[in-house]
């Protein structure tokens, strides 16, 4: 308990203690469990602006990296050295070796350093047209932080050892322009002293009931209760509507997800109404837009599910995890939804190894919208460093394509989404036939001979994969036809299941903003066309690839 109040000591008194420029940072966390490196940031029109706090005489660094490890990350290192600051904008290779960038785009604004801290402030563009940076964009971030008690020296940063670690970050996050009353009500959905497994992946799942409420109300914030010291272990959380017919017995215990032995009343928990993905803060709705609650189409009972990421196979971990909902009963104009749409995730979704960029879509068609429109979710994905397929798949190693969003005003409509024949993509290796009836899973392949009896996954891997038959393969996938399904936030089962459709043609592709960097260009990304964008607002996503693998 001691540790813990002198962490929050010195998280009020750091700013006024170690002094600073007198700019202002909205955004602030703790990187490291020890309380000796804080990050402050903020977005300043096309820029963004960092604060580093660290316990430390020496050297600090904090970079962007595509996995959380040094490799092929961009990354700046300053401090203090004989009362003189210093700023360097470095990157790494694949085989994680520094170099100094030759295009220095880090600019330093403020440095001090006392007898125990070292403070830097320094910005940096989005988009520095710099081929050794990362663009830093909406999605989540991977920070990587390190710090040394000598400073920087001619040979460069001497090894941090275990002065280091990596933080998943949406660095864009909206300003938090909202304030809420102290005195407005809340209730969490918390698991309860969750024992976590020494295996990488774990869904865990556990029924709540709603508080009761005599009229309406509207749900205004929601924020992630994540135990301390778990940041990086909780990967994302979902809150599914249940079936409002059952009872309290159902209350008294959670389970894993996905599980052969799972309650059956799970299994009525099928629209997801919030979503939270590491790396996010609190989520406030628009002063008009608030979550519905306490009326006959609202939720009573809500099943909780959180993806814990132990790739480590830590033994021993309880957790204590969840989400907190601020309420209100001064209901706003409209009332807010939630469509999962994307692809089904499953073993279907195939991605060849060493591609550069790999295309995957989702499409959510008008049959389900009723409307003159389709949504379509797009994810890209790097296989370079891969030499096996990647598969669909609840794993952090596996990937998803999904897109939870948020709008209003709400439809009847919670899941649509598409997943592409597997035969379809077989008989782009040379597959010419299965045993049937399946009766394995994975299928197991009649011929050609040279795939003989081997799994539908095995032939995929055993097909000699170039960078050329990849984009062959790819350009097969966007053009085939797809299997649709959708179902209404009323009802559990699918309303439509099975249903063949082809990928609609794009009449106004988007077309990204110009920068300095590059021409204008087309994308292959899919939009809403005028007629729904005219009856829904777009409030936001989690996108795809919450997962990360690729």
């Amino acid at each position: 308990m001691c540790r813990w109040l002198l962490l929050l000591l010195w998280a009020l008194l750091a700013g006024s203690a170690a002094g600073g420029s007198g700019q202002t940072y909205p955004h602030r966390t703790l990187l490291d469990a020890e309380g000796k490196y804080w990050l402050s940031w903020g977005r300043r029109d096309d820029r963004l602006a960092f604060r580093l706090e660290v316990r430390t005489a020496g050297y600090v660094g904090l970079g962007f990296s595509p996995t959380g490890g040094m490799a092929a990350a961009d990354i700046v290192v300053g401090g203090v050295a004989q009362g003189r600051p210093y700023l360097q904008d470095y990157f790494t290779n694949e085989n994680r070796e520094l170099t100094k960038d030759s295009q220095q785009d880090y600019h330093l604004e403020y440095a001090m350093e006392n007898s125990t801290h070292t403070v830097i402030e320094f910005t940096r563009d989005l988009q520095t047209c710099d081929k050794n940076d990362r663009t830093i964009t909406e999605s989540t971030v991977k920070v990587i932080w390190a710090y040394h008690h000598e400073d920087v020296g001619e040979d460069g940063p001497k090894y941090h050892s275990s002065n280091r670690g990596t933080k998943s970050l949406r660095l864009l996050n909206p300003e938090k322009t909202s304030v809420l009353s102290t005195a407005m009500p809340y209730f969490d959905l918390v698991h309860q002293n969750v024992p976590i497994p020494n295996k990488d992946t774990t869904y865990w799942c556990q029924m709540f009931k709603i508080p009761v409420f005599q009229e309406k109300h509207h749900v205004v914030k929601v924020e992630p209760v994540i135990q301390r010291g778990h940041e990086s272990l909780v990967h994302h959380i979902l809150l599914y509507q249940c079936d409002s017919n059952l009872n309290d017995s159902i209350l008294d215990y959670g389970h894993e997800c996905y599980h052969p032995n799972m309650p059956d009343a799970f299994y009525t928990c099928q629209t997801v109404f919030f979503a939270w993905a590491i790396g996010g803060e609190g989520f406030f709705y628009p002063p008009h837009v608030g979550l519905s609650l306490g009326t006959p189409l609202d939720p009573r009972y809500v099943l909780l599910e959180v993806h814990y990421d132990n790739p480590t196979y830590i033994e021993g971990l309880i957790d204590n995890s969840g989400l907190r909902l601020f309420h209100t009963t001064d209901v706003r104009k409209y009332d807010a939804g939630v469509i999962e749409a994307g692809l089904w995730v499953s073993r279907f979704h195939t991605i060849p190894p060493g591609m550069p960029e790999f295309h995957s879509e989702g499409h959510c068609t008008l049959e389900c919208l009723e409307e003159g429109d389709n949504l379509i979710t797009e994810c890209r994905y790097n296989t370079k460093d891969r030499t096996w397929m990647t598969w669909g798949g609840l794993s952090t190693r596996s990937e998803m394509c999904l897109a939870y969003i948020l709008y209003y005003p709400r439809i009847n409509l919670a899941r649509c989404s598409s997943i592409l024949d597997i035969m379809e993509q077989l008989q782009f290796i040379g597959v010419k036939e299965i045993y049937r009836p399946v009766t394995t899973w994975p299928f197991i392949i009649k011929s050609p001979k040279q795939y003989k009896n081997l799994s539908f996954m095995d032939a995929m891997n055993k097909f000699k994969w170039t960078e050329k038959e990849g984009l062959s393969f790819n350009k097969l996938v966007l053009d085939l036809p797809v299997t649709v399904r959708c179902s209404r936030a009323d009802n559990a089962e699918w309303s439509i299941q099975g249903m063949a459709a082809s990928p609609p043609a794009i009449e106004r592709p988007h077309r990204a903003e110009p920068s300095e960097c590059t021409s204008p260009s087309p994308s292959l990304h899919g939009n809403l066309s005028p007629g729904l964008l005219a009856g829904l607002t777009v409030l936001g996503s989690v996108l795809s690839s919450v997962h990360s693998g690729a």
